[in-house]
């Protein structure tokens, strides 16, 4: 009988709480606390209870003791893997979940018929429960402890930070549509592929959903990023692509610029990490300006236009810029004393385990293959070491094509990686990592969609280093 499987992936660290995940006929439970989960479950056609059936629903339930905390569910038919109701249909409606003392991360990946473009035939499906991390430095080195250099520190990372709002993108491609819409297919090598089989409307129609599957890296507001734990951004500020003036329909101001497609604004991620500090007097975010990847016709900001924004973001708000050489010098409580706590520098050097060609996977192994070669020796001169999970299908042709072709709410190449690879990944760095890594140097772990797994891995490998 015809089946449409789902690959689960969960991760537990709050005492207490397990994730209960269920298709018809089968139920399965996470509950082994920091263990990194995984299953297979098939929603099975004999299953589903008549001869008309043909959908099931897939659901996972966080428990703690005998309260549920949520539930998040969709129908999927077992003939053609197509979804029908559910909360999880849209990548976009599927936040983080915020409590005081907790929180759940998750996402869903509807692979539809798949399987042909080189992509996972399975859907997928990751939950984390873990603790909120607001205050995890704090946590980790209080104030009055024994003083600690910063470069122990382990610190999450939010891959493509800007990247997590259409809001912006979808003004512009309503304000100069074509313009966009022709360089986002130039970037992603699908002029002729797509107009192959569609027209320049229909292209424009679904542009929207094409950038989500192609572009979209995060999808919690920055408020909640850090809470997950996240402490190192790169941020990419520039104006928007100069096709798009004049008269454009939001600010002309500085955007994350991913090709051409406008993301958060600078200020706007300036103000959030600014306000997040206010609140948390002893946590430390590192952010590097950086500008590859950005098309040409987007124009960088001078040292000027950065500085004014930057200083009239920190004013009155007893908190000082810190420098790469202050991230490198200066100890924790230091940082602190200064309120040195917002690090912000341009590009430098640093080693970093991404290449176009190893993170350009469908199933993370060469990824992992990166991994086994880094060392000390690679790290020595470098300003910081950077571990890169995040898998870049949108480097493969024919997943770019498919998802482009069958871009909806739920299918975005990058998020059909995410729980395959996050199951390799993060193992590995936590088992691993400090083997490779013995410079006395910041290491920062990378991810698309920052979850709880991700920071807490680097949370306990700061814990480590820092015991040292």
């Amino acid at each position: 009988m015809p089946s449409k499987g789902v690959h689960v992936y969960a991760f537990i660290a709050v005492p207490d709480c397990k994730v209960i995940i269920s298709v018809p006929g089968e139920t399965v439970e996470a509950n082994e606390p920091n263990t990194f989960f995984t299953h297979m479950l098939e929603v099975d056609k004999a299953k589903l209870g008549g001869v008309f059936k043909m959908t099931g629903r897939f659901s996972f339930q966080v428990n703690r003791g005998d309260t549920t905390l949520t539930e998040q569910w969709v129908e999927i038919n077992a003939v053609t893997g197509s979804l029908g109701d559910g909360t999880m249909k849209n990548m976009s409606e599927t936040p983080s979940i915020v409590q005081d003392d907790l929180i759940i991360t998750y996402g869903f990946y509807d692979a539809g018929s798949g399987g042909e473009s080189g992509l996972t035939s399975m859907d997928q499906c990751y939950v984390t429960v873990t603790p909120n991390y607001s205050r995890w430095q704090e946590e980790l080195v209080p104030p009055g402890s024994d003083d600690k250099p910063f470069s122990r520190f382990v610190l999450p990372a939010a891959h493509d930070v800007g990247m997590n709002t259409m809001q912006n993108a979808v003004a512009l491609l309503a304000h100069s549509g074509d313009a966009i819409i022709k360089m986002v297919m130039e970037r992603f090598k699908l002029t002729g592929q797509l107009h192959f089989g569609l027209g320049d409307k229909a292209i424009a129609k679904i542009a929207p959903a094409i950038i989500v599957s192609l572009s979209i890296t995060q999808k919690d507001t920055l408020p909640t990023m850090l809470a997950i734990g996240a402490r190192y951004f790169e941020f990419r500020p520039a104006f928007c692509v100069d096709k798009a003036q004049p008269n454009m329909p939001i600010p002309d101001s500085m955007y994350f610029q991913h090709a051409c497609i406008p993301g958060m604004a600078f200020e706007e991620f300036l103000e959030d990490v600014v306000t997040f500090l206010v609140e948390h007097q002893h946590e430390i975010v590192v952010t590097q300006l950086r500008y590859d990847g950005i098309l040409a016709g987007c124009r960088r900001p001078t040292d000027q236009e950065l500085d004014d924004v930057i200083n009239k973001a920190l004013e009155g708000k007893c908190l000082v810029r810190g420098t790469v050489d202050d991230m490198h010098n200066m100890s924790i409580n230091e940082l602190r004393s200064t309120g040195r706590r917002f690090i912000i520098f341009n590009p430098v050097s640093s080693f970093s385990t991404y290449t176009d060609e190893a993170n350009a996977t469908t199933n993370g192994d060469t990824i992992i293959q990166q991994f086994e070669q880094m060392s000390a020796e690679r790290q020595s001169g470098q300003a910081f070491t950077n571990i890169q999970c995040q898998a870049t299908a949108t480097n493969i042709r024919n997943a770019v094509i498919y998802s482009a072709l069958s871009a909806n709410a739920s299918n975005s190449c990058l998020m059909s990686t995410k729980a395959i690879c996050d199951a390799k990944t993060l193992p590995w760095i936590r088992d691993h990592a400090l083997e490779k890594l013995t410079e006395e140097q910041l290491i920062v772990s990378m991810n698309d969609f920052i979850d709880g797994a991700t920071a807490n891995v680097c949370i306990e490998l700061s814990r480590q280093r820092l015991s040292q």
